[in-house]
């Protein structure tokens, strides 16, 4: 019986992608497979993403030079993670946001495609497993009331509910709580961006026993400054969380 249901379910399959030619998320465009969470591109889509791959910052997950050796040194800290103090011990990013990237993160975020979740949320467990922890906490950094009314789903939230699942861990996606209502981050200098933060972040106290000594794994689609995800990280510190780490879809960078 468990055969003729592999059969049963492939041929569904294959009648299905006749009727509905599966797509790349990038551009909509035809492509030739379909992987089971969605996430192929076209050629075109593909060359265009900019996964980060070789050397990184072990804080952020911020591309740095290659030293030509192959090898990472997770020790490395990019120029930002130098000189802010980051309060987390590490981070990771899948790529950066640009390209195909940034028009994924965008669509996602902004675009009504809360479809893009289970394809990005892979990618970035992917990226993310040397950071798990037996009985590390997965959260997302939240959305204002205000916000999430508006655009109807946390976009980290379906990020980081992927790759609790992925890594068998426990997603508390109500963990943190926007206490008030805060301005959009972009076109603000760094100062700005941690001064617009400052406050607007807390723990939920029906969740604060959960937290206790637990280390915890924050999620976000980009990381920037690092405002948003230093507000949250200070929140989960004082409230008694253990370690914090981060993972990001997509980690903004300066053009060479």
């Amino acid at each position: 019986m468990g055969v003729e249901h592999k059969v049963l379910r492939g041929a569904l399959k294959g009648a299905l992608n006749l009727l509905y030619p599966p797509q790349c998320p990038g551009c909509g465009d035809p492509v030739a497979t379909a992987s089971s969470n969605g996430g192929d591109l076209c050629p075109q889509c593909w060359r265009d993403m900019h996964f980060i791959t070789g050397c990184f910052c072990g804080r952020c997950g911020a591309p740095l030079p290659d030293d030509g050796t192959g090898l990472r040194d997770e020790s490395l800290l990019c120029d930002d993670c130098l000189r802010v103090d980051r309060p987390w011990r590490q981070g990771r990013a899948a790529f950066v946001y640009k390209g195909t990237g940034r028009k994924l993160v965008l669509a996602l975020k902004h675009g009504d495609r809360p479809d893009l979740g289970p394809p990005l949320a892979n990618w970035l467990a992917q990226v993310s497993r040397p950071l798990i922890r037996k009985g590390m906490i997965v959260a997302p950094v939240p959305l204002h009331m205000r916000r999430l009314l508006k655009r109807r789903y946390n976009q980290a939230g379906l990020i980081s509910r992927g790759l609790a699942i992925s890594h068998g861990v426990q997603h508390l996606p109500n963990l943190l709580r926007r206490t008030r209502h805060t301005p959009p981050q972009d076109h603000r200098s760094a100062r700005d961006r941690f001064a617009n933060l400052q406050d607007a972040v807390a723990v939920n106290p029906r969740l604060r026993g959960l937290l206790q000594g637990r280390a915890v794994l924050l999620v976000d689609d980009v990381m920037a400054s690092g405002a948003t995800l230093s507000a949250c990280a200070k929140a989960l510190l004082d409230a008694g969380s253990g370690p914090i780490s981060v993972a990001v879809l997509a980690r903004a960078v300066k053009d060479d």
